[in-house]
């Protein structure tokens, strides 16, 4: 594969692509000619991606202000953005919410508005999104789980349990949408230093505590997941399917 392959013509649906480990990413893709449809709803920090993006690359940035909790919403942007670009290449389902309390003080509601925007959401972005890469007998799909499947993180379980759904569909997807030439996988991001971390009460033990578990002796940083994106988004990575990479330097090793 080549080490920094184009991606001119390849028009890529990112949720959450605004925030912390979504930024990198975007700027990897536009850096390579992709057209890219960020959906985010948190204005500074969209404001911040279209003030990197018009310094990078030949690739072309569309802002989507979605509210991922409206499905009916956001199927309807998701088609507006259809329109625009003719289909969608690439998806990454990437958007997350993760509140924080014990396990009793949730609330059914909690529940599913957690689980309607990490996992439905993406359920009908990959509705839209299927067709066109039928047609064109491309597509990759790329669910971003987390370690937290792991158990080591206590009062998220709405969190955890819908990034386990992530991995279920990502097997799912993988087998039924195969035949298309379709590839469907995740990535597992280790403790990054994101705003999920402003929820820990003490960010210098917490941050101690990360690296005495990781085997590689840094934080990571976003780039770490942005090459393992463009690797599986690439289209020299078609035999791989139905995976998850854990990008954690060495915390949960499978």
């Amino acid at each position: 594969m080549s080490a920094n392959p184009t991606m001119a013509g390849k028009v890529v649906l990112y949720t959450g692509a605004a925030g912390g480990l979504g930024l990198g990413t975007t700027l990897r893709f536009l850096e390579r000619g992709a057209t890219v449809v960020a959906v985010d709803h948190d204005e500074t920090k969209i404001a911040t991606l279209s003030a990197e993006a018009d310094k990078v690359g030949s690739g072309r940035l569309l802002v989507t202000h979605s509210d991922m909790s409206d499905l009916s919403g956001f199927r309807a942007d998701l088609r507006t953005c259809l329109k625009e670009t003719g289909g969608f290449d690439i998806v990454i389902n990437n958007a997350a919410i993760y509140p924080s309390k014990p396990f009793e003080e949730f609330t059914v509601e909690d529940h599913q508005r957690v689980q309607c925007v990490n996992v439905d959401a993406g359920i009908v972005a990959v509705q839209e999104a299927l067709p066109g890469m039928k047609a064109k007998g491309f597509g990759r799909i790329i669910n971003i789980a987390s370690i937290t499947l792991s158990g080591a993180w206590p009062n998220i379980y709405p969190y955890v349990a819908s990034k386990g759904a992530l991995i279920g569909l990502t097997h799912a997807w993988a087998r039924e949408f195969g035949a298309w030439g379709i590839t469907v996988n995740a990535i597992s991001p280790g403790a990054f230093p994101t705003d999920a971390e402003a929820i820990n009460p003490d960010p210098e033990g917490y941050n101690r505590h990360v690296l005495a578990q990781q085997s590689i002796k840094r934080r990571g940083h976003v780039g770490d997941i942005a090459n393992a994106i463009a690797f599986l988004a690439a289209e020299d990575t078609g035999f791989i399917t139905g995976q998850t990479l854990n990008v954690n330097g060495g915390w949960v090793m499978h």
